[in-house]
């Protein structure tokens, strides 16, 4: 997978008009994201639109690349399911993030087509000394609601949350189960939709048929 092809400046989404009160505003979204599972965040419209443009600069959706802007850095390596020239560049400009080829190699992966989505065992989840050295995914899908409902329990939910995210394969929460047993390792993940994201995190039950 050749995720290096040189890209114009011109050909690139921008980044953040204020980097680092727009990187705060979205790590906000983030944490909130994850420290209330299942309720959707909005990103804010951080990132500039661009109306004159005939085609997307990236085919990764606006809270998925708000995300990767205000959490990577040069020491956080990136893993795309689906190649994209135009968002490895981006990252490589302005956040300085490698792109790697092996998914367990990767601190943050995006996959754009969540049918795609490679089991997660091939994915890092950290070790019990360092559980946080685990990969943090983050999966593209149809939409975050009108599809079959599951039902979450744990930290951060009074009692429980409904989610019905439409897109994502049904292995998806019969192996993000499998992974219970070994927390503290495990893998945080966000569903990302447009400009709105669920988080996940590896503490998180679920229940589904």
């Amino acid at each position: 997978m050749n995720q290096s092809t040189p890209i114009a400046l011109s050909a690139l989404s921008p980044g953040f008009a204020d980097p680092v009160h727009d990187t705060q505003a979205v790590f906000r979204t983030l944490l909130d994201a994850l420290a209330r599972p299942g309720t959707i965040g909005i990103v804010e419209r951080v990132l500039p639109r661009d109306p004159a443009a005939t085609t997307p600069r990236t085919k990764a959706d606006r809270a998925t690349l708000a995300t990767l802007l205000a959490l990577c850095d040069g020491s956080t390596p990136v893993w795309l399911a689906t190649p994209d020239a135009v968002l490895g560049s981006t990252l490589r400009l302005h956040t300085g993030a490698p792109l790697v080829d092996d998914p367990r190699d990767a601190a943050f992966a995006y996959v754009h087509d969540a049918q795609a989505l490679p089991t997660l065992e091939c994915f890092a989840i950290g070790e019990p000394e360092t559980p946080e050295q685990s990969v943090t995914l983050l999966i593209r899908v149809d939409s975050l609601t009108g599809g079959a409902p599951v039902v979450l329990r744990g930290p951060g939910i009074e009692r429980t949350q409904t989610i019905a995210p439409t897109g994502l394969p049904s292995r998806f929460w019969r192996e993000r189960a499998e992974l219970a047993p070994l927390f503290p390792c495990g893998i945080d993940c966000y569903l990302v939709c447009g400009d709105a994201l669920i988080g996940l995190p590896r503490t998180t039950h679920v229940e589904f048929n």
